[in-house]
């Protein structure tokens, strides 16, 4: 059975997370990474325009982050109480060639996870993990120097007022019911189970890669090469000319 290193980090603002889950896929040593944000953060897709997608203004007002990351996908809301963050970090060869079919397998270990804390989690394509047809986790990949990063949500708790009056959503989007509908579509642990303690959700998630993949997943830390890559990362993730290159 191969061993996977598992990294579980302390809340950190958004270049520095960005950063870590880059700087683990130069690496490409198969990393489980699970995290959460403080301040909380907006994170925008690699290819998205930043204008488009964010108020900037309500952003700032309500004191949150804003970061591109260096995966697709669209923006997402990462509040610090209610989401934990995981990425994976592996080899290409590690997963299915076709894109589409390892964000599968990667989004079935997180249902598995989710699994085991008694809710009926299951994979939705494109990128999802959805509980009675409810968002419960969204996530975003990118490839580089033949290794693979996804990272994405496991909603904890949901603010969907907040959400929408940080990102821009057009008129006819939010029209009438818009934001109650879309509320409706996302789920989260709080509202499928009550209290739930973030220790369990780790471990849960854990043993979901376990099986998954089957492979162990041993506690480990940053290497000192990707520490020493981590200041001219989160320089890059917290300059105006990444956030705003669109």
């Amino acid at each position: 059975m191969d061993t996977w290193r598992c990294i579980i980090h302390d809340a950190a603002d958004a270049p520095t997370n960005m950063a870590i889950d880059e700087s683990l896929l130069i690496s490409g040593t198969p990393t489980l990474r699970l995290y959460t944000w403080h301040p909380s953060a907006l994170s925008i897709g690699y290819f998205q325009g930043i204008h488009e997608e964010v108020d900037l203004e309500a952003c700032q007002q309500h004191g949150v982050d804003v970061v591109r990351r260096i995966s697709g996908g669209g923006a997402v809301y990462h509040d610090r109480q209610g989401e934990l963050t995981y990425s994976l970090m592996v080899p290409e060869q590690a997963l299915p060639h076709d894109v589409q079919q390892s964000c599968k397998r990667i989004c079935t270990a997180l249902a598995a996870g989710l699994q085991q804390l008694g809710v009926d989690a299951r994979f939705a394509p494109l990128n999802d993990v959805v509980v009675n047809g409810q968002k419960i986790s969204g996530s975003a990949q990118t490839r580089r120097r033949g290794h693979v990063l996804q990272h994405g949500t496991v909603l904890l708790d949901v603010d969907a007022a907040l959400m929408f009056t940080l990102l821009r959503v057009s008129d006819t989007k939010i029209a009438g019911k818009g934001i109650d509908e879309a509320s409706a579509r996302v789920t989260s642990l709080s509202a499928l189970l009550g209290d739930i303690d973030r220790d369990d959700v780790i471990g849960a998630l854990r043993r979901g890669f376990m099986d998954t993949f089957s492979v162990a997943l041993e506690d480990g830390a940053l290497t000192d090469d990707e520490r020493k890559r981590l200041p001219g990362l989160r320089e890059k993730y917290a300059s105006d000319e990444w956030t705003f290159q669109r």
